[in-house]
């Protein structure tokens, strides 16, 4: 039935008008990206992605649609004159021509334009392969098998894969559309019973293509040769024993055979029949099945498996040679460490004096901490996980524990487009506390607080408009006579008035050069389609000189301007020559290193603490190689990304700056500021200590063994997933002074106990320092850190007095334990929070306490140096850089605590006994009662004189803000009493 005439008209308008809208979306959203390109001026990156995957786009259609299509219409033209059944009953294929013969050629059309847009998309999609390609840089290493320099492997080889599969869907699809067209129009027709009639264009037509399939075949089999460096077949990753003696032959064999049999495909042109073609392909079939399959499994079966370790030997070394180069630990330095416990006390006591202001604020605990006493108003937030820094205490670098203050969402019944996105558009300032001074409370001291900044580190700007927690775009900027707008911060009272109640604000009007100018009406209308929002036109605050901020977050910025980067998921921030920069590692990575050991990215960095950044836990793509080879900076108010090239020995790096030219500063350019804030980047670490895990053992008959393997332990504080390293400052082994480093433990597979102990230089002052690895021997079993965590939670002490924190209504939190090389032995630190069981809004952990192990010796004191005393004895002196804030010694004595302690748990057992006897006596119980009454009575005395206890304090240095707003309260300054002298 036909349509009415109307809806036959309206149905290409419909269509038109569809396409053109698509269109429309489709360019407005090119141009913005541009727009945004520009305006971090990495508009050559945008050129250089557009302009190769539009090539890209177009030649891989043009050559799908010339090779399938072109075979279709020859095959259409080499029909018979007239075709079976013209003059007869119609056939099957008679009664398909019939109805498709009028439009075939829309349908041919039709069908050409959607193999064309999925042909070009996916070759679009391939637009890194091919440029590795076109780039490609000799490493000047050679592959232990076929002796070709590494670059073959890593940039040649996956563009010819990906062009030899491209050929193959073309030939199959022409043989595939042809067979069609040929059936169609009479070029052969079914017979019964099974026969099969074909023309002689027909036959010739589609020998030539079965011939060129098998023709690529050959070719495959061929670079199988090459990917065999790439088999998983053997006991480790890589080309193995069989591969090399019987997967090799049996390819070339095979290349050879299928050489052949193309050539007898071709034959089929000019010799009628199929008995050449049925050859052929039946000498394909068996060749595969014999050579190809049966062969190798012979050999795997009979000559491998009875003696694989003798067979499977050199190549095992072949594959830990490789993944120890890829993944950079070729250079990891082992040691053999006793950890013996036996030293002389005066020794002990001496180097316990000597240790450094150890880090004890853990960044995992204190989110909330900082959330109370530092978020000033609702509607600003810190992130779940804190980061550590190193900045100058008193003159001395200190770890410490450091976070931005970003704008959350706007109060509760407040939220508008306009308060969304014009107004809450940023967030204000730096905050930073040593990571080992706590008050008298516990609670941090900050040494950068407030709002505007009081604190260290000077003048800066303090705004953050570029954040990880940053709304999805914001409008800001404008004319300086007008009245500005955004909520720069919370207007501070006069000295001496109640800041929490003052409700007053200071605006601000953005000045800087990040975002997209949209002042002209062209542009609003764009990003008006973009983000599906007509404010964006109507709202009279925009204005000629207004920018629309977005894609703030730093990670996806900096994959924005490199997306040939795999970054590490833990940006840090920092203040480098006066503005708050965010700084993020970069890693160039690969998974077509010969021999190396491919792993998942996402399971080698992933541990208990990956949860608290935030970051989607999806699979991320296999890898066989990793270096950091660019630093990454983002400017926490204009958003300038900057790439710096940190390891310019990388030949991937390399490869990637001849196809974006000019985007990657040379690491000579790195500020001595920001050189100073460069650390060794944590992903990296745990990627290289799992490799470790195995790849520490550099024989191939251990390793074959596996009885030395290690492995990550579990987090003692949570037992959930893997131990996160730690940075903390350290000195190892035969070092003289210490340095910032970052750490991690090992303990054997199925035990607990330690195996290894592993640090490196955080300091990044070279791209690749080498790992430090103190080996443990195996004949002595030292305690790992769940077994350390077990030892502190047995303790009789220490339970009580642990069972006696959470008898007030408040949780005990463990902090990392810090596992630390100490006086020929090991020495296990880790703190103790507290904090109320209540589930409220405004409960925050305090640190408490502080557990020590050395050996088998506890200590449990309220400061680092009170639980040192207690493990080594005397009296553990205090590092002359802290004596001018050191806290005074509080009103209670350790001697009195304890003896309080130990009446409170006298008393709870005699309660428990007095109940337990039959029948229970409840005189006694009553006695007991009062007792323990009396006892706790004492404790709370003690810990309102600790709380009341004078401290020798510095005075604050306040510094203006840019902002130019009035100076802060005195009230708002803590005073700083460090407690962990070490």
């Amino acid at each position: 039935m036909r349509l009415p005439r109307r809806p036959r008209l309206l149905i290409p308008v419909l269509i038109a008008v569809v396409a053109i809208v698509v269109l429309l979306l489709v360019l407005s959203g090119i141009y913005t990206d541009y727009l945004w390109y520009d305006s971090v001026n990495f508009s050559s990156v945008f050129s250089t992605m557009l302009l190769t995957q539009v090539l890209l786009f177009v030649v891989g259609a043009a050559l799908m649609i010339a090779i399938v299509g072109g075979n279709m219409v020859l095959a259409h033209r080499t029909r018979p004159m007239f075709a079976p059944g013209l003059f007869g009953a119609p056939q099957g294929a008679d009664r398909y021509r019939v109805a498709l013969d009028p439009h075939r050629r829309l349908v041919f059309l039709v069908g050409m334009g959607v193999l064309a847009l999925f042909t070009g998309s996916s070759t679009a999609g391939q637009w890194k392969t091919w440029l590795l390609f076109a780039n490609r840089t000799p490493f000047g290493q050679k592959d232990a098998q076929f002796g070709l320099d590494l670059s073959f492997f890593m940039f040649t080889y996956p563009f010819l894969r990906m062009l030899l599969n491209f050929l193959f869907t073309a030939v199959i699809l022409s043989i595939v559309g042809a067979t069609i067209v040929h059936y169609l129009y009479g070029g052969f027709r079914l017979s019964s019973p099974g026969g099969v009639h074909a023309t002689r264009a027909a036959r010739s037509h589609l020998s030539v293509l079965l011939g060129v399939f098998v023709l690529l075949k050959a070719l495959a089999y061929w670079l199988d040769m090459y990917g065999l460096v790439f088999s998983d077949r053997g006991k480790t990753f890589g080309a193995s024993y069989t591969d090399v003696h019987a997967v090799l032959p049996a390819k070339g064999i095979l290349a050879v055979i299928s050489l052949i049999c193309a050539l007898i495909f071709f034959a089929g042109v000019i010799r009628p029949g199929g008995m050449f073609p049925g050859v052929a392909f039946g000498l394909l079939v068996l060749s595969s099945v014999l050579i190809g399959t049966v062969y190798p499994t012979l050999v795997e079966q009979f000559q491998v498996k009875p003696n694989q370790q003798s067979k499977e030997q050199p190549y095992i070394q072949r594959n830990i040679d490789a993944t120890r180069k890829a993944y950079g630990v070729d250079t990891a330095k082992v040691t053999e460490y006793s950890a013996k416990t036996d030293t002389d006390a005066s020794v002990l006591q001496t180097e316990a004096s000597a240790i450094p202001g150890m880090r004890l604020l853990d960044p995992s605990v204190l989110s909330p901490t900082f959330q109370q006493k530092q978020q000033i108003r609702g509607y600003y937030q810190f992130p779940d996980q804190l980061d550590i820094d190193r900045y100058p205490v008193d003159g001395k670098l200190r770890d410490t524990v450091v976070a931005v203050r970003e704008i959350g969402r706007p109060p509760e019944g407040q939220r508008n487009w306009i308060n969304d996105h014009l107004v809450y558009t940023h967030g204000f300032g730096f905050v930073a506390a040593p990571g080992n001074k706590v008050d008298s409370s516990g609670l941090p001291v900050f040494s950068e607080r407030d709002i505007p900044p009081v604190g260290d580190l000077g003048e800066y700007e303090p705004r953050i408009y570029f954040g990880e927690n940053s709304p999805d775009y914001s409008i800001v900027g404008g004319p300086k006579s007008a009245k500005p707008i955004e909520l720069d911060y919370p207007q501070q009272g006069q000295p001496g008035t109640d800041q929490k109640n003052n409700t007053g604000q200071v605006n601000n009007t953005y000045e800087g050069k990040g975002g997209v100018p949209i002042g002209n009406f062209f542009r609003r209308l764009l990003y008006a389609v973009k983000y599906g929002e007509t404010n964006l036109l109507l709202n009279s605050n925009i204005n000629s000189e207004s920018r629309i901020l977005y894609i703030r977050q730093p990670e996806e910025r900096i994959q924005q301007v490199a997306p040939f980067l795999t970054l590490d998921r833990d940006p840090y921030p920092a203040v480098v020559d006066g503005r708050i920069v965010w700084i993020v590692d970069a890693y160039t990575t690969s998974d077509f290193y010969p021999y190396s050991e491919r792993k998942s990215l996402e399971s080698l960095t992933t541990d208990v603490q990956s949860s608290r950044l935030g970051v989607p836990q999806v699979p991320r793509d296999e890898i066989n190689y990793i270096r950091n080879s660019v630093k990454a900076t983002v400017d926490a108010y204009d958003g300038t990304v900057t790439l710096y090239a940190w390891d310019e020995s990388d030949p991937v790096l390399k490869t990637w700056e001849k196809a974006f030219g000019g985007i990657v500063k040379p690491a000579s350019e790195i500020s001595p500021g920001l050189r100073a804030h460069l650390r060794y980047p944590a992903d990296l670490f745990k990627a290289q200590r799992e490799i470790l895990s195995s790849y520490h053992v550099t024989d191939a008959n251990a390793f074959f063994s596996g009885q030395d393997f290690w492995k990550v332990p579990e987090d003692p504080a949570t037992q959930k997933s893997k131990q996160p390293p730690y940075y903390v400052t350290m000195k190892m082994p035969g070092s003289e002074v210490e340095r910032f480093s970052l750490t991690t433990t090992f303990v054997p597979n199925q035990r607990q106990n330690m195996a290894a102990f592993m640090a490196v230089d955080a300091t990044a002052t070279t791209p690749n320092p080498p790992l430090e690895i103190l080996q443990l021997p195996s004949t002595t079993a030292i305690q790992g850190p769940p077994q350390a965590q077990n030892l502190f939670e047995s303790n009789t002490t220490v339970s009580t007095q642990l069972n006696l924190l959470r008898g007030g209504g408040t949780d005990v939190l463990y902090g990392n334990l810090l596992t630390l090389p100490f006086g020929g032995g090991l020495l296990y630190v880790e703190p103790v929070y507290i904090q109320p069981r209540a589930e409220t809004s405004g409960r925050y952990p305090t640190l408490r306490r502080v557990l020590v192990l050395y050996g088998e010796k506890v200590g449990f004191g309220s400061t680092l140096g009170d639980a040192l005393e207690q493990v080594f004895g005397g009296t553990v002196a205090t590092p002359p850089d802290e004596t001018s804030d050191q806290q005074v010694t509080p009103p209670e004595s350790s001697s009195a605590l304890t003896s309080a302690l130990d009446r409170a748990q006298k008393a709870f057992d005699d309660s428990q006994k007095a109940l337990s006897s039959n029948p229970p006596d409840w005189k006694a119980y009553g006695d007991a009662q009062n007792a323990l009454k009396k006892a706790l009575d004492e404790l709370a005395k003690l810990k309102d004189a600790a709380a009341s206890a004078p401290t020798v304090s510095p005075s604050p240095s306040a510094s203006a803000s840019p902002s130019g707003g009035p100076p802060p309260s005195p009230s708002a300054s803590p005073t700083p009493t460090p407690v962990f002298s070490g």
